[in-house]
């Protein structure tokens, strides 16, 4: 009995004693966790039941208070025309999407090519309203005739109808 009650004692006062609270870090903000996250994602876009494009992307996250979708692991987005047929597919190592107005941003690594056209840059901007593709930065523009480079670009999304703003170098393609 008496051994009974020293384990008891020696228990309660071990116990007893003062609580250690693990560390909290408080500078972790719940805005920084996506309200939504998919791996190896495929996004069909349409419209009055045809396809306008296919977004493949190996990483989505979405930000709802943020506005914003950032997608990376490799981008790759298909254009389809009035008739389905696709017409121009823009890849990029990362981007990221304005919820507001759709428009999507390609950033790191950008090419955009059509049966006919290949552009490459580093930033480029697909804008909803007008379904045009644009960019400030740096274009590398080749067609059957010409090479083309400069700064800041606008297209159809068929790269069927381009300019660059400020030309820098061209080129006839059979002196390449």
């Amino acid at each position: 009995m008496r051994r009974i009650l020293l384990s008891i004692f020696l228990i309660l006062t071990a116990c007893s004693g003062e609580r250690v609270k693990p560390p909290i870090d408080r500078s972790f903000q719940d805005k920084d966790i996506p309200a939504q996250e998919s791996w190896n994602a495929v996004v069909t876009f349409s419209d009055s039941g045809k396809i306008r494009a296919i977004l493949y992307a190996g990483h989505i996250r979405m930000y709802p208070e943020k506005n914003e979708t950032l997608l990376d692991s490799s981008i790759k987005l298909d254009f389809y025309d009035i008739n389905e047929r696709k017409t121009t597919t823009l890849t990029s190592k990362r981007g990221r999407v304005d919820d507001l107005t759709n428009d999507l941003f390609a950033i790191d690594s950008v090419v955009a090519l059509s049966d006919s056209v290949t552009i490459t840059t580093d930033e480029m901007m697909w804008r909803n309203k007008d379904r045009k593709i644009v960019s400030d930065k740096f274009v590398t523009i080749l067609s059957p005739k010409e090479k083309i480079q400069g700064y800041g670009f606008e297209s159809d999304q068929n790269l069927k109808n381009y300019v660059i703003y400020n030309i820098t170098y061209i080129t006839r393609r059979d002196t390449l």
